[in-house]
């Protein structure tokens, strides 16, 4: 999917959500219960029953840090690099180290969101050598247990810029549209590459060490015009990146996210950067509160840690539309039993939540090709960013795919709260007479990713990772006297129809 730049809505306020306990389930569209009745089918149409979000799905709900966990379900990874790790000398570069973490997070079916940065409080400078043996000035500090460890570079150095437009644009050519990854965050600049050198702005006396506002906006263009497929986040919100196709990154959720009375809340830098819409097409993550992430979906809640604050889960997703979020100690650590089904809920609350309610399928057939169709509803919080295509296929009692076809069909058409119907004429050359299942699928480009599952009670029931449509009959002559096993791609094959390392 090639991002393009939208005009956001200006000026527009998000409502403050109504304060719920910290146990309370996640929002009801997102996670509706599998006895909710389905809509009256068309003609011709065979209702699908609903059932509730499944626990892991592509590109959304909770993740943690790199690695093998079993305590929480999860479809993504968090990933950190230095810039050093790969940047070598002006224009060369080892990507090696990344590559080796982004294969070993694809070898358990996961994507990567991931981040770049110069300075990580207690961990080594991750300025590229030859920039500090060039002269760049650093500054050292003490703050947040660094003990003078790692160093704030001066970022609006003319030699650190042309490292970092160097270093952006290798980065989008070899990567931008890898299947391995979700989403790219902005980093490099600022502690953590949170965009912040707090409390090192300028205020109280202190020094300013962050980048200028000019360097800020240099270090975007890179990187917007270096990825035209993978999606971007950055942490602030603000006029400067409002107009830009970039997404955001809260990472102090559901204690300074929702709208306040402070007027520096995500959502209040949000509202005031006139960005407010920007979720209906660029993605929002972000992670949990740390310090809330062990109690906020327990029955006593957590302490609320600072004025303005509100430990209010819900609340923060209905206003954020956030899609994915770091909770490391969900997995790390591991919720105990009586918490566990209200953290679960919650990370079924995050992002798109797919639920077919009608399909159209053929009793029988004897003509080369049939129609079919499927109603899809978004009853989810976001939509899906990315492209992938809709699969149909015939499978046999046997559980097997006789015949696979890539429609033009996208789940990133179905906006949050919105309904769509598909159609298309399949040809039905090489499929042997008989009874079949017609099943669907939204495959992830990652050769072993997980597949997007629908919120309905035939997802898996035939085939795993594959929603069950219906049964149909084709007859002597619709399949031509074809064989069993042949796979197909004829109808509605557009560009993103693919396969392989680069399928965004």
């Amino acid at each position: 999917m090639k991002k393009t730049v939208r005009n956001v809505v200006a000026g527009v306020v998000m409502a403050a959500a109504l304060a719920v306990p910290a146990i309370a389930v996640a929002p009801a569209s997102a996670i509706a219960p599998a006895t909710a009745p389905a809509p009256a089918a068309k003609p011709g149409w065979t209702p699908l029953a609903a059932a509730a979000e499944p626990q892991v799905n592509p590109l959304k709900g909770f993740i943690p840090f790199q690695g093998s966990y079993s305590n929480f379900p999860y479809s993504m990874e968090w990933s950190y690099f230095p810039l050093n790790a790969v940047m070598t000398g002006p224009n060369t570069f080892d990507w090696s180290v990344m590559d080796a973490a982004l294969d070993d997070i694809a070898s358990r079916g996961h994507q990567t969101a991931l981040r770049f940065y110069l300075d990580y409080p207690t961990k080594p400078s991750g300025v590229p050598q030859y920039l500090l043996d060039g002269g760049l000035a650093t500054h050292s500090y003490d703050d947040y247990g660094n003990n003078g460890v790692s160093v704030s570079p001066n970022y609006d150095d003319p030699a650190l810029l042309t490292a970092l437009d160097q270093f952006v644009a290798a980065l989008g050519k070899r990567y931008d549209g890898d299947a391995r990854i979700g989403f790219v965050q902005a980093g490099l600049v600022g502690f953590w590459g949170e965009w912040h050198t707090y409390p090192y702005n300028g205020d109280g006396g202190q020094p300013n060490w962050m980048a200028s506002d000019a360097t800020q906006q240099q270090i975007l263009t890179d990187f917007v015009g270096a990825f035209h497929t993978t999606q971007l986040m950055v942490r602030n919100p603000n006029a400067m990146n409002a107009s830009m196709p970039i997404g955001y990154h809260d990472d102090s959720f559901a204690l300074e996210t929702k709208t306040s009375s402070l007027g520096w809340h995500f959502m209040d830098n949000m509202v005031a950067a006139g960005a407010t819409d920007k979720w209906k097409t660029y993605p929002v993550g972000g992670e949990l509160r740390p310090e809330l992430q062990p109690c906020i979906f327990s029955a006593s809640g957590c302490p609320v840690l600072e004025d303005g604050g509100d430990n209010d889960f819900p609340g923060s997703v209905s206003q954020t539309h956030a899609s994915w979020m770091i909770n490391h100690y969900a997995f790390q650590t591991g919720y105990s039993a009586a918490d566990k089904p209200a953290a679960l809920l919650a990370a079924q609350s995050l992002g798109y939540s797919f639920r077919a309610t009608q399909a159209l399928v053929p009793a029988s057939s004897s003509a080369k090709t049939v129609t079919v169709g499927l109603t899809i509803s978004n009853v989810g919080v976001a939509p899906f960013y990315y492209d992938w295509p809709i699969k149909v296929a015939y499978v046999d009692s046997h559980g097997t795919v006789v015949k696979s076809t890539t429609t033009n069909w996208h789940v990133s058409d179905i906006a949050s709260g919105s309904t769509k119907t598909f159609t298309a004429a399949l040809d039905l050359s090489g499929v042997a007479p008989g009874t079949y299942k017609l099943v669907a699928q939204v495959a992830n480009p990652l050769s072993n990713g997980i597949p997007i599952r629908f919120a309905n009670a035939t997802q898996d029931t035939v085939k795993d990772g594959w929603l069950t449509l219906g049964a149909t009959v084709v007859k002597g002559s619709a399949g031509h006297g074809g064989h069993k096993g042949h796979s197909g791609h004829g109808v509605g094959q557009g560009p993103c129809a693919r396969s392989g390392s680069r399928p965004f």
